[in-house]
């Protein structure tokens, strides 16, 4: 199992150094640090870098990042064994961890994996009504009424895949003329 650079212990210390080593660099290139993460899997530790846009994230702009924060990584020295360093999008299931996460997407649908089972389940899914950070719990609208959660009871929350919010797949061309039509 992986320990995880952003819960507790030395990992969240990392994640926390480097965080604040990186975020004026991704920052100056107009990017957000969506969030850090040190973390071992197996064998091979981890820093991942999530970055985010208004925009979107390509894979040009992940090596554009990737560029400029590794030669910052290797003067600063802020971890002491060797890692893999990853620089990615949050993607369309993007995890909600911080604060300012939370309170982008309220009223967004989520789901939440639980550690444990809550009214026979181990993950739910809601619009995100509230985020309360002095508490440390959120709200969900669900199909059987408002449900708070507690953070601590939650494994992950991510932002839900709609699909059908994304693209209607009846829009999509999907004819490829440079095979003489074929399909």
């Amino acid at each position: 199992m992986a320990k995880k650079g952003h819960g507790t212990g030395k990992g969240k210390n990392i994640a926390a150094s480097v965080e604040a080593l990186l975020a004026p660099v991704v920052n100056g290139l107009g990017y957000e640090l969506w969030d850090v993460v040190y973390e071992k899997e197996g064998p091979i530790y981890y820093l991942r870098i999530t970055i985010d846009s208004a925009d979107g994230i390509t894979i040009d702009d992940c090596e554009r990042v990737h560029r400029a924060i590794d030669p910052v990584l290797d003067d600063a020295d802020p971890i002491e064994n060797s890692y893999t360093l990853e620089v990615s999008s949050p993607g369309i299931c993007r995890e909600l961890r911080r604060p300012e996460h939370f309170e982008a997407f309220l009223g967004a649908p989520v789901d939440v994996r639980l550690f444990a089972p809550k009214n026979g389940a181990k993950s739910v899914s809601g619009e995100l009504i509230s985020y309360d950070a002095e508490r440390a719990e959120v709200i969900l609208g669900t199909n059987d009424g408002e449900l708070t959660l507690p953070l601590a009871e939650c494994a992950k929350i991510t932002v839900a895949d709609d699909i059908d919010e994304i693209d209607d797949i009846d829009d999509i061309d999907d004819t490829d003329d440079t095979d003489g039509g074929v399909d």
